[in-house]
């Protein structure tokens, strides 16, 4: 299943994954608790459900799963995201995530790189999240005429 080896390998057209799992009660709560979402529906056993922003966490799996050797060696910066919640993510559900770079380019020196990921449940292939986002993963800032010089 490895895409590349690095996150920064990643190109126009990869796919990462599939990749199922099952998430759990406590990953939820304790996700909720962190980014400080006390709402009854992300602490509660009777009809928890995930956070909507949890599928950030889906894109690191992908990596993880796609990239093996990490982030690279350049740094990726987290730009924007956009997210379409079709149905609330259970407790417990088996789920199956997977990523696609939609597309990569050069402007102004960086690289961005955008990727489609969709989550679903795994049993009946019901989608439940649509996740679009963009990061940049370097900066090549131009040479200075003087800096060349001095080296």
């Amino acid at each position: 299943m490895t895409t590349g080896r690095y996150v920064s390998d990643l190109d126009e057209g990869d796919v990462l994954g599939p990749v199922e799992y099952t998430i759990s009660r406590f990953v939820i709560r304790e996700y909720a608790h962190a980014v400080e979402l006390h709402e009854d529906c992300f602490q509660h056993k009777n009809g928890q459900i995930a956070p909507p922003t949890m599928v950030h966490l889906d894109k690191l799996r992908l990596y993880k799963h796609a990239c093996p050797a990490g982030t690279g060696p350049h740094a990726r910066v987290h730009v924007e995201y956009d997210a379409t919640i079709h149905a609330p993510v259970p407790a417990e559900a088996r789920l199956k995530i997977e990523g696609r770079v939609s597309s990569r380019y050069l402007k102004r020196g960086r690289d961005y790189v955008h990727m489609e990921i969709e989550m679903r449940l795994a049993e009946t292939n019901a989608l439940l999240v649509s996740y679009r986002d963009t990061v940049i993963l370097s900066y090549k800032g131009e040479e200075k005429e003087g800096n060349r010089a001095n080296g």
